[in-house]
């Protein structure tokens, strides 16, 4: 879903915004901005823009056979009734 380099990335560049004096643990920071990065991303429940574009396109299906099913049935409505012998 996300690039670990993208989250790498992300984690390093907040490490980066260690003041000076608590460099040393830059590292120790670093790799827990990762964790952190990590868990909160899992926990949103998202779906990759392929995983989405599927489901939307499945959705448009469907919203057009709902249509036209909503078309015959007001047509069939409409028609007289035809008596069984």
């Amino acid at each position: 879903m996300f690039s670990t380099a993208a989250i790498d990335d992300l984690a390093r560049r907040l490490a980066d915004l260690v003041p000076p004096g608590a460099r040393e643990a830059r590292d120790d920071l670093s790799a827990n901005f990762r964790d952190a990065l990590r868990a909160g991303l899992r926990k949103l429940d998202l779906v990759t823009r392929e995983e989405f574009d599927v489901q939307r396109s499945v959705l448009l299906r469907t919203r057009e056979k709902v249509e036209a099913l909503e078309a015959r049935v007001d047509e069939l409505e409409e028609s007289p009734v035809r008596q069984q012998p």
